[in-house]
């Protein structure tokens, strides 16, 4: 077994840390984004859909979303969807437009996100931890198995925490950023 590579460590990093950006991409913080609605699923002809994959989803105003439904029938499934979601939306249907107008925020519910928020990082930075340690095992196996030097050793091990303080640093300002949004009156 050779030792890991950096690179490869990195790419899973990265992965993390866009993972985590896409889940705050869901957060709502009074601002309309089509985001918002990317994780409600709606029950169509028998399955469940992305709602995506049954309607457009557009912003004509900072705080109304609208929902093109393509078949007239998905109608009221689409804005029970949107309902039952979680996010707290008041869908209203005209023919196939499904309004979702985003009501203002307040300051309890705003802290709400932020403590979410708060989570989705905490749980990134444990995935770039272990990330750190999986590369930090192989590299004491290498050493162990003589495929690499104590210096090398050392080298490497210093490359991957730099590495790693890199992304929690990467998180802790994506997240200074997205609270700095929801909190914004």
């Amino acid at each position: 077994m050779a030792a890991p590579d950096t690179s490869d460590l990195k790419r899973r990093m990265e992965g993390a840390l866009e993972s985590f950006r896409k889940e705050l991409t869901g957060l709502r913080t009074g601002r309309a984004s089509s985001s918002l609605l990317e994780p409600v699923m709606v029950e169509a002809y028998g399955n469940r859909v992305h709602l995506k994959e049954v309607g457009t989803v557009s912003v004509p105003e900072p705080r109304l979303i609208t929902v093109q439904v393509w078949d007239r029938g998905m109608t009221k499934a689409v804005e029970k969807a949107i309902r039952d979601s979680g996010l707290g939306l008041n869908p209203q249907a005209e023919g196939q437009v499904i309004r979702v107008p985003l009501p203002d925020l307040t300051q309890e519910r705003r802290a709400e996100l932020a403590k979410v928020a708060h989570k989705y990082a905490e749980q990134t930075r444990v995935a770039i931890r272990n990330i750190r340690r999986d590369g930090m095992d192989g590299l004491k196996k290498a050493e162990k198995a003589s495929e690499i030097t104590q210096d090398e050793l050392k080298t490497q091990s210093d490359k991957v925490q730099a590495l790693t303080d890199q992304h929690i640093k990467l998180v802790d300002d994506t997240l200074a950023q997205k609270e700095k949004d929801i909190m914004q009156v």
